[in-house]
């Protein structure tokens, strides 16, 4: 029988690894979250606005989704693991602006918008914390970041008046 020898998936040092790791991991729980609560969004929201803004609540769960993975692998393939269990993305993240049940368009989307800030701050922290330590874990940081912004402007022009 053979014995099989694992190695690092990556040159970095464990400086780097554990920068990657400090920075990202809350961009990947507060992404978790926002998924899951933009999907509560796009079940509950209410009046004239509905179609359009229950279909960017889905491009935003999805972005969300594909950002969390992201950084998220980018951890794991520096030799860490994540933990984004339910439980863990509850205690660790920000409370949620998005109420429970049926909500009208307009106090739903400033909701959301919020909970896009706090995940928005986290990744602009993470831009630049890494800047000195990974410049391709920020750069999945950048592109994250710019991915929620142009989200949270598709939501913020049905407020802009």
């Amino acid at each position: 029988m053979s014995k099989t020898q694992t190695t690092p998936a990556t040159t970095a040092g464990p400086d780097v690894t554990a920068a990657s790791a400090q920075f990202l991991t809350p961009v990947v729980l507060g992404l978790q979250a926002l998924a899951v609560n933009g999907k509560q969004a796009h079940w509950n929201v209410r009046g004239s606005n509905f179609i359009a803004i229950h279909e960017l609540l889905d491009t935003l769960v999805t972005n969300a989704q594909a950002g969390a993975d992201l950084a998220a692998e980018r951890i794991v393939a520096l030799g860490l693991p994540v933990d984004a269990r339910v439980a863990t993305v509850a205690a660790k993240t920000a409370a949620s602006a998005v109420p429970a049940g049926f909500t009208q368009w307009e106090p739903l989307i400033r909701a959301v918008i919020a909970d896009m800030d706090h995940v928005i701050a986290d990744t602009q922290a993470a831009i630049d914390g890494l800047d000195e330590f990974d410049l391709t874990s920020q750069d999945i940081a950048i592109s994250i970041k710019a991915a929620l912004e142009k989200d949270r402007w598709f939501l913020f022009a049905h407020l802009a008046e």
